[in-house]
C-alpha cells in the first residue's frame, strides 16, 4: 500500500455560482477530509484558484485531480507535495490583555515565534502569526498556557516552485485568449 501524503492540489476555474460545492462534492463522494481550502482570484484575469490540501496517497491524488478537470468550469488542475511548493497559513490569535501588564514573557514569546500585535483593545490583543501549521500550532499551545479567547487559522496559501507545468497551462490561456 502506498504511503499517505499532504498533497497540494491546485485548480484553476472560472468564476462561476455552485462550483465550490461540486469541487468540494469530489473529495466527499470518496470520503476524503478536506485538510485546508482557499480561494482567490489567480494573475489571470477571470481566472480563480482553488488551494486544496488532503491526506492521501499518490494514486488517489492523481484520481483526485483527473476528476476535478472533469467538473464543468475547471480548467486545469494540478497537485504538488510539499517540497514542490513554498506555502503558509495565517493565524489570529485574541488573548487578554491584562497577561501583558505583569510579564515581560509574554512580549518575549510573541518575539521568539515572530508573531505581531495587530490590535490592542482594553479587553483583548488580537496577534498574527504567519507560517506552517506546526509553527502556528506550537504558538498557539504557548499562548493556551497563559489564556486565549479566541484563535483562527486559514486555510494553506501556496506558490509552485517547479515553474514548467504552471507557466506551460498560463501561457496556453493566454493564447486561447487572443
Amino acid at each position: 500500500m502506498e504511503e499517505k501524503k499532504y498533497y497540494t492540489i491546485i485548480v484553476f476555474t472560472e468564476n462561476q455560482a455552485g462550483l465550490l460545492s461540486r469541487v468540494v462534492s469530489v473529495f466527499s463522494r470518496r470520503h476524503i477530509n478536506v485538510e485546508s481550502l482557499t480561494t482567490s482570484r489567480s494573475s489571470m484575469p477571470g481566472i480563480h484558484r482553488f488551494t486544496i490540501v488532503a491526506h492521501v496517497d499518490e494514486i488517489m491524488v492523481k484520481k483526485l485531480v483527473a476528476q476535478l478537470e472533469k467538473q464543468v468550469d475547471v480548467l486545469k488542475a494540478f497537485y504538488y507535495e510539499p517540497e514542490e511548493i513554498v506555502y503558509q497559513e495565517l493565524a489570529l490569535y485574541k488573548v487578554p490583555t491584562h497577561i501583558f501588564s505583569n510579564s515581560t514573557s509574554v512580549e518575549k514569546l510573541i518575539r521568539s515565534h515572530n508573531a505581531r500585535v495587530l490590535e490592542i483593545e482594553p479587553e483583548y490583543i488580537v496577534l498574527e502569526k504567519t507560517g506552517h501549521e506546526r509553527e502556528t500550532e506550537a504558538f498557539f499551545k504557548e499562548l493556551e498556557k497563559i489564556g486565549i479567547y479566541e484563535f483562527v487559522r486559514s486555510g494553506r496559501i501556496a506558490i509552485v516552485k517547479p515553474m514548467e507545468r504552471l507557466n506551460r497551462y498560463l501561457k496556453s490561456l493566454e493564447e486561447e485568449a487572443v
